[in-house]
């Protein structure tokens, strides 16, 4: 763990808390110190003060557009959109207004140029932002003044609005703030009125400002604090483990106390833990003397007895319970989670977790939630990681920029690892209204904000301060990168710093070479694309500590062949983990004649990347299958590639993979030569037809896992069976499937919750009379929903059929559509139902309910 330069574990311990901790105080001793003087009882009444945080999310007005007199609080709203924040304004259907257009509503081809949240062209972010339009959007909410504590102050934290804000409060202007991705709060108190209060707030997200899709709008939660005179401030605890095994660890716990108040005060700092039984586990206490005006520090050590540590296996959570005390009264308290575990990085020991070697199973993921856009929903981001997890990943890399608290609090439940990044581009632009034109005056802030919220949580493993950033190996740029990293250092001294390191595409004049300056400023050296590189880098510098922050899906095996036996690379992130909106076509296979690859991001109507291991609706698309041979989660797999005219060939781009499916059902191509393959492990593979062998192979490593055939296509069942040996050990089989028959639903889960964090999705699927799931159906689907939610999306993961998200309808692609649903705020029965022509319809039950 590095806990500073040139100290040891016991002196930075030592140091953290002072002289009363010799070098003769053995670790057990530590409880007894902090016992003498500490009372057993915890306060009743310090629940309450916990509360005083409060949601500030509902009954917004909200314009799109811009709007004179808006930030004035005596402004008519009245026609204005009533809605709950998270929003975001680009996933919604743009507003049909053909006047407004330089051209016609409908393109030539019949491709719809403007349908959905989509429009050829009003969206300036074009390409990279799937065709999706920003702009200037307003929202304003009245609510009445607070009870505020005599010397206490009301504070308003915006966790995330995308971008270039501005606040009002009853039309004084309480600041801007650009960034999109980190919280920033304003302090309400002495602008506050009896009676109503109004909030108002302006967001400019116009010009080209970001590579992928940034969703516009309040997309994060808001929060109204209300402290007293002494109070502990946002973020205001810091909790490291020092020392974890399954024994006994040793946690400190730092917290900021800040005194409002004229003259100094003497409080007690007060922190226990409780496990998920709700048993104390350990506890602390330090009285600390705060100075007029003015903010102190309570260091807290806290033993705990056979702790329960978490891992990516074992994510156990510990709430952690601080209270500060002035007298007998508490005058203010908060919880939190804590994970107990320790990090050691080294090129020789590679990644440990609780001294356990870890290799990241990593992709990279942006923001989005698919049909939902970029709203922050605590359930979305929750799914998006199961569905991670469950398909054998272990790590995210946050592609680039801080995620939300729910996406991090959800990577600590599950057990997710992290590369927690800040920032895409430093002070050379890569889009011309880009965080480039900010970051000079704002880097501190926005830095300071994501480590200050981020450092407890123990699924971070490293922080990340660029990506490819132009400017990374010059001497500005390795100015910059070295103030990035000593800001981190001294506000975490217990995690190490990396960033995405790329070859010189951008310099091309220059070598691999010129980009060595860039990794003198970083503790792990992040590799863009260069496996090329690892080896003879390691050569060069024994002591570099990599990590792949990107790599490409094709070179997977490759990939992860090398991390394997290489200790200094401690894993690999594949770009990208998941579908994303933006960067359109990235993963594009296109067919033609002649050689080469499917080269760029693609024209209208394509909008998502089509990049990812999971589609843009959760489902599994081949390459994640490639991936489960790779990591030996899985012994055979199979998928054949969609048919291509004789003469023309397949040619995926860099980042995209083969059209090919898990299917052997090719209804009109009877007779004609289809390419299987088969991945494996496996010594020797079998393919068989209706039972009569059609090909076999012996595999070795030149094969990269694949034994590949050339088949007519015939129905019945196609069947690959693998042999170590003369001794069979797995096999698959793909079924010839009939027409459609029959709409299926299956929903997540069926109890929801109604308090606001919870959407429920249910996954929509064609199938035949035997229940199989017909793989290329394309069907009309229309939802309908009864009882105590409402449809908030519908989508597929077709990513270039352009359309609205909001509407109750929507076509299947592979076979499969995705309707999220909403609970609303009071309890009961919802009924969904799906029809399309011709086929049977679908129904699912589900229940809204309370806690």
């Amino acid at each position: 763990m590095n806990i500073g330069k040139g100290l040891t574990r016991r002196e930075a311990i030592q140091g953290l808390l002072g002289a009363a901790v010799t070098a003769a105080t053995p670790i057990s001793a530590y409880t007894e110190q902090t016992k003498k003087g500490m009372r057993t009882s915890w306060p009743d009444g310090a629940s309450e003060l916990v509360g005083r945080e409060q949601a500030f999310n509902d009954s917004w007005r909200f314009h799109r557009g811009d709007v004179e007199e808006a930030s004035s609080g005596e402004f008519d709203d009245s026609g204005w959109r009533t809605l709950n924040v998270p929003h975001d304004w680009s996933i919604e259907d743009v507003v049909k207004d053909a006047e407004s257009m330089p051209g016609a509503i409908w393109a030539t081809e019949t491709k719809p140029v403007r349908t959905g949240p989509f429009d050829l062209y009003a969206s300036e972010g074009q390409t990279a932002t799937g065709w999706t339009v920003g702009g200037i959007g307003w929202y304003r909410k009245i609510f009445d003044k607070p009870l505020i504590p005599a010397g206490g102050k009301a504070e308003l934290r915006f966790e995330g609005v995308y971008m270039n804000s501005d606040v009002w409060i009853n039309g004084t202007h309480l600041g801007n703030h650009p960034y999109g991705y980190t919280e920033f709060a304003y302090d309400l108190t002495k602008y506050l009125k009896d009676g109503k209060n109004c909030i108002a707030v302006r967001i400019n997200n116009a010009g080209r400002n970001s590579r992928w899709y940034s969703g516009s709008g309040i997309f994060r939660k808001v929060w109204l604090s209300i402290a007293g005179e002494v109070s502990i401030p946002s973020h205001g605890v810091f909790i490291t483990t020092r020392e974890a095994s399954s024994d006994a660890a040793l946690v400190m716990v730092e917290m900021t106390v800040e005194n409002r108040a004229p003259e100094p005060r003497k409080v007690s700092a007060r922190v226990r833990f409780v496990d998920d039984q709700n048993i104390a586990s350990g506890e602390s206490e330090q009285r600390v003397t705060i100075p007029a005006g003015s903010t102190a520090v309570a260091t807290c050590p806290v033993r705990l007895e056979h702790p329960r540590l978490w891992s990516p296996e074992s994510p156990h959570l510990y709430r952690v319970e601080v209270i500060v005390e002035e007298g007998s009264k508490v005058v203010d308290a908060a919880t939190m989670h804590a994970g107990v575990r320790t990090i050691q990085i080294g090129a020789v020991q590679g990644l440990r977790i609780n001294g356990e070697s870890v290799k990241l199973r990593g992709g990279c993921v942006h923001i989005d939630n698919g049909p939902l856009g970029s709203v922050c929903i605590p359930r979305a981001e929750e799914r998006r990681l199961e569905i991670l997890k469950a398909n054998g990943y272990n790590a995210i890399r946050t592609s680039h920029n801080p995620p939300s608290r729910s996406f991090l609090d959800a990577c600590d439940r599950l057990g997710m690892l992290v590369i927690d990044e800040a920032f895409d581009c430093w002070e050379e632009a890569k889009n011309p209204e880009d965080y480039h034109l900010y970051f000079r005056e704002w880097w501190q802030r926005d830095l300071e904000s994501m480590i200050l919220r981020d450092r407890n949580h123990p699924s971070v493993v490293l922080w990340s301060i660029g990506n490819e950033v132009k400017e990374r190996a010059e001497p500005r740029g390795v100015e910059i990168g070295k103030q990035l990293a000593a800001l981190i250092h001294k506000l975490d001294p217990t995690r190490k710093v990396t960033a995405g390191i790329c070859e010189p595409y951008d310099h091309p004049k220059q070598t691999w070479d010129d980009m060595q300056p860039a990794f003198t400023y970083l503790d792990v050296a992040g590799y863009n694309y260069r496996l090329d590189k690892y080896q003879s880098d390691h050569a060069k510098y024994p002591d570099r500590v990599m990590v792949g922050t990107e790599s490409y899906p094709g070179a997977a095996f490759q990939n992860w062949d090398f991390i394997e036996n290489a200790s200094w690379v401690i894993g690999d992130f594949v770009w990208t983990a998941a579908d994303y909106i933006g960067e359109s076509g990235l993963g594009s296979t296109s067919i033609r004649k002649g050689f080469g690859r499917s080269g760029g991001l693609q024209p209208y109507p394509w909008f998502n990347s089509y990049c990812g291991d999971i589609d843009l609706i959760g489902n599994k698309k081949p390459q994640s299958y490639f991936r489960d041979i790779v990591w030996r989660r899985s012994t055979v797999e199979m998928a054949v590639q969609r048919p291509i005219p004789p003469g023309w060939s397949e040619h995926p781009a860099e980042w995209g993979w083969s059209d090919e499916l898990r299917s052997w059902t090719w209804p009109g191509f009877e007779g004609t030569p289809l390419h299987v393959r088969v991945y494996t492990r496996a010594q020797h593979v079998k393919l068989l037809l209706n039972g009569k062998e059609v090909g076999s192979q012996d595999l070795s490593e030149s094969n990269a896992l694949k034994a590949e055939f050339t088949v007519p296509y015939g129905p019945g069942d196609l069947k690959a069976v693998i042999y170590e040996g003369s001794s069979e050990t797995g096999s698959i089989t793909f079924t010839t499937t009939g027409n459609a028959h029959k709409l299926i639903l299956t929903p997540d889960r069926r109890k929801l919750n109604t308090g606001g964090d919870d959407v429920g999705y249910v996954m929509l699927n064609v199938v035949d009379e035997a229940g199989r799931q017909v793989p290329d159906a394309v069907v009309p689907v229309t939802f309908s929903v009864d009882g105590a939610a409402e449809i908030i999306a519908a989508g597929n993961a077709n990513p270039k059929v352009v359309a609205s998200f909001r509407q109750p309808h929507r076509d299947t692609f592979h076979g499969a559509c995705l309707l999220v649903v909403r609970p609303r705020k009071e309890p009961g029965k919802i009924m969904i139902r799906a029809e399309s022509a011709g086929l049977l319809p679908a129904t699912a039950e589900l229940e809204a309910a309370s806690g």
